[in-house]
């Protein structure tokens, strides 16, 4: 079935459908990775986006039962250049049109993902349609009318609606070394050192596993919750998670952050550094084609070490905003925008990029270590 992808300034890409039909539109975006697509996929981040992949061949290990963010799709719809219809990995249980199939994702192959990341970079992230119903002229009156993402929650669509106790596996997976007798394909879990409370603002699952293998026990907590009742827990730490949307329009959540700082040892990443960035009294702003991907170079300006780190956002502080008491520790190379904040009298920091590098590379995945000793340093 042929479908077609209208941007609201006119310019439309004609291809061929996979997964489910129908009619959808999203801001449209482009991901650099070259691998993690389900992750992508699954990611909450990209709740009311549609993903355009610049990696020319997309479902070549198929999608399986242990590498979701989340337990469902976020993505509004996926553009992609090439569809492998015929996935080679063992722990493959499902072909990616089937996934999408499933779960009622229109997908859109056959796509010059070049030449769209070229206009996207140009004219910049934009909203847009994805139909296999509608013509040209059509979609594009759609994309027009479609919400823009300056100003949308989407946090409150994909926060947990009641607290629980994270209790999933959290093992880190790993080839098995047969010379060293290792059994099996998990590594051993260490002892829980610090109980946390998490903010879920559409937290992946593998920041969970990583916090719980640096040793935390993590209560996940919806974003309503409130200032007072994060108190009442007495948690040893505080921790602010990714999410979607725009940062600027959580300001029920900035004011419940403000009443916290100072009060126990907080660690933000993504979303929450933006967060973070507004209940310290600053702003954030919106980028014109976002940080997508797992080949994103940040700058610690305190070390002078740089790091390649995984990125998913469309929004960035302003760091001329930030009053005197807050740093900024790192920033994008690329274009200079911030990557992370600490506050200079109390125990907060935050960055803007996913340590827990789901996909992407695990060059920053010592944030976790210092978050605990930044709770030991308080204890």
């Amino acid at each position: 079935m042929r479908a077609i992808l209208a941007l609201e300034d006119g310019r439309t890409f004609e291809g061929e459908s996979f997964g489910a039909a129908g009619t959808t539109t999203g801001e449209i975006c482009f991901n650099t990775s070259m691998t993690g697509y389900q992750e992508v996929i699954t990611d909450p981040s990209y709740r009311g986006q549609i993903v355009a992949m610049t990696y020319p061949e997309i479902g070549n290990y198929g999608v399986n039962d242990l590498d979701g963010e989340s337990a469902q799709p976020h993505i509004r719809g996926f553009v992609i250049g090439e569809l492998c219809a015929a996935p080679s990995n063992w722990r493959a249980t499902m072909l990616l049109a089937d996934y999408f199939s499933n779960h009622g994702v229109l997908g859109i192959e056959d796509i010059d993902t070049r030449a769209l990341t070229k206009h996207l970079r140009s004219r910049g992230a934009m909203r847009s349609c994805l139909s296999t119903e509608l013509g040209s002229a059509e979609a594009v009156e759609v994309a027009r009318q479609s919400p823009s993402m300056e100003g949308m929650d989407y946090v409150k669509e994909v926060s947990t609606p009641d607290s629980y106790l994270w209790s999933a596996e959290s093992r880190e997976w790993t080839i098995p070394n047969v010379c060293s007798g290792q059994q099996g394909h998990y590594l051993p879990l260490c002892d829980v050192r610090h109980r946390i409370v998490a903010f879920d603002f559409g937290i992946k699952y593998n920041i969970l596993r990583r916090l719980r293998q640096a040793g935390f026990e993590v209560e996940l907590l919806n974003a309503r919750t409130s200032a007072s009742e994060v108190l009442r827990r007495s948690p040893d730490g505080i921790f602010l998670s990714n999410g979607p949307g725009d940062p600027a329009a959580l300001g029920y959540i900035h004011e419940e952050m403000r009443q916290l700082i100072g009060k126990k040892p907080i660690f933000g990443i993504c979303l929450g550094n933006q967060i973070l960035g507004h209940a310290f009294g600053g702003k954030t702003f919106k980028l014109k084609f976002g940080h997508r991907g797992g080949n994103q170079p940040v700058k610690d300006l305190r070390s002078g070490k740089i790091s390649i780190t995984s990125q998913n956002h469309g929004f960035a502080v302003d760091p001329e905003s930030l009053p005197a008491n807050v740093e900024v520790t790192h920033v994008n190379l690329n274009d200079g925008t911030v990557e992370g904040i600490r506050h200079k009298e109390h125990p907060v920091f935050s960055v803007q990029y996913h340590p827990e590098a789901s996909p992407g590379p695990n060059d920053a995945a010592y944030f976790f270590r210092e978050f605990a000793e930044m709770i030991d340093s308080v204890k």
